[in-house]
């Protein structure tokens, strides 16, 4: 059983980001202003090296806009940012559990899913820049709710 040690988030820090995809998808006739909106999903996985200290985070994010017709196709965008963090004292917030699964401190899993979550917005924000995507901003969430298992 994990030991409810208290989280200090000073003990994380991201040692590495890495864009593995960074795709936009926009039909040559594709009018921006007659986008009323956007499709959005989401993924969120950890991986653990428990004896160097690291948890690995892949977060994927596919948008789609909605013309509602407007547009004959959609532009599409699709990310796949990874950031590696190292977490000085994993060995009191992460255990190894039944199945091979990793039993994690909820606050450690609520500040990797918090940080990588509003960093990749603003990357993304950056990132689309100039595209028929400038206007889409990830959205706000609870981010416990990428968690596996919440």
């Amino acid at each position: 059983m994990l030991d409810r040690k208290e989280f200090d988030p000073e003990q994380l820090s991201i040692i590495e980001f890495k864009f593995i995809k960074d795709l936009i998808d926009t039909p040559e006739a594709f009018i921006t202003e007659k986008a009323e909106g956007y499709q959005l999903e989401n993924s969120l996985q950890l991986a653990f090296n428990l004896e160097e200290k690291l948890v690995k985070v892949d977060f994927t994010v596919e948008i789609t806009t909605e013309s509602k017709g407007l547009n004959s196709k959609e532009t599409s965008g699709s990310f796949h940012l990874v950031f590696i963090y190292r977490v000085m004292n994993l060995e009191e917030l992460a255990k190894p559990g039944k199945n091979n699964m990793i039993e994690l401190h909820p606050d450690l899993g609520n500040a990797l899913s918090s940080v990588t979550y509003s960093t990749s917005r603003g990357i993304l924000m950056t990132r689309m820049q100039g595209t028929a995507l400038q206007n889409f901003i990830l959205p706000i969430i609870n981010p416990n709710k990428l968690l596996p298992n919440t």
